[in-house]
């Protein structure tokens, strides 16, 4: 059930740690601030195109974009900040970029590090919670196909794999295996419930845990520790894979105990959208539960989809619902 910010139960609620990047993560978080008031974001700095591709590359500063879109979703201003921030200019050598990544970077010119920075626009903005980079590493992302090929930058990955036509067998960082942020590895300590996804498989949820520490310290964690899944394969990314080739692959970068149950959706999708993803050779996942099962993971159906959005994309209350109702459902029974 959603609560209000004077609810004793919001200000009391679970110690959410929830790991990913780009807009599944902003999804998730817009509809998890509803329930509690303990959360921290853990986002990818992988980045390397659009707005903040351009900003990381003339001004040497981590990629700003999804931490951006974490803010907006956790954001407690007015509608015009709020439009502000998401503003993209249309014309000049501004032409693409964002207001509010513009924002960050002017805040970490003058900040320590980029996590400073962060934890400034998120007073100015009153979020919700706590937003994290994973490192403040300057890391680019490789991805090693089925082939043997390789290719360097996030940007560059759904066209060469296009190209290569074959899977993605592994990402690593580089340079590999960059530090964690001390305070990302001890919120995901003392978190009551840890969150993968939904987003990007290889380009959004991996990286986190590539990144020195994270993945072991998941892994050593009591809290129930769960996946969410995406609701269509992505194009470019992870066509023909089905469930439990998702939770394969993280459980091979991230090791045996990264997971304890996958939350996946139940809902058909409309009609309409079916057909254009399946322009793109995109599908919904197939839930092959007894595989997952085989692996050691759980698998809860709930249905999750948007009425809304002119894409497949979760329902931020549906998702943040059954979130919270997993927790109470198996946290408290023990269950993980």
């Amino acid at each position: 059930m959603e609560m209000g910010k004077n609810d004793r139960r919001w200000e009391q609620g679970p110690r959410v740690v929830a790991i990913g990047g780009g807009h599944g993560l902003s999804t998730l978080l817009r509809g998890l601030k509803l329930h509690t008031r303990n959360l921290t974001a853990i986002v990818t700095v992988a980045d390397d195109g659009g707005g903040s591709g351009m900003l990381r590359h003339d001004l040497g500063m981590p990629p700003p974009g999804d931490i951006r879109n974490c803010m907006e979703a956790l954001a407690n201003t007015e509608p015009l900040m709020e439009e502000l921030l998401s503003y993209r200019f249309t014309e000049g050598s501004l032409a693409g970029q964002s207001f509010g990544n513009l924002i960050l970077a002017a805040l970490n010119g003058i900040s320590g590090s980029f996590d400073e920075a962060v934890a400034k626009m998120s007073q100015v903005l009153a979020i919700t919670g706590r937003i994290l980079p994973v490192t403040n590493a300057n890391v680019a992302l490789q991805a090693t196909f089925e082939n043997g090929a390789t290719v360097v930058g996030e940007s560059k990955i759904a066209a060469f794999k296009k190209a290569q036509d074959c899977r993605i067998r592994r990402v690593e960082l580089l340079p590999g295996r960059p530090p964690a942020l001390p305070a990302t590895l001890e919120a995901i300590a003392g978190a009551d419930l840890i969150l993968l996804g939904p987003g990007s498989l290889y380009t959004s949820v991996i990286p986190n845990l590539l990144v020195e520490g994270v993945a072991g310290a998941i892994c050593a964690s009591g809290a129930p520790k769960v996946y969410i899944a995406n609701i269509m394969t992505q194009d470019g990314e992870t066509e023909g894979m089905t469930l439990s080739d998702h939770v394969s692959a993280l459980l091979d970068h991230g090791g045996p105990c990264l997971l304890d149950v996958c939350l996946a959706n139940s809902a058909p999708v409309r009609p309409g959208l079916l057909e254009r993803y399946r322009e793109e050779g995109a599908v919904p996942m197939e839930i092959d539960v007894d595989r997952v099962n085989a692996l050691g993971v759980d698998v809860v159906e709930r249905p999750l989809t948007s009425e809304e959005s002119p894409f497949a994309r979760h329902s931020y209350e549906r998702l943040a619902q059954a979130v919270m109702d997993l927790y109470e459902d198996r946290a408290h029974t023990k269950i993980f």
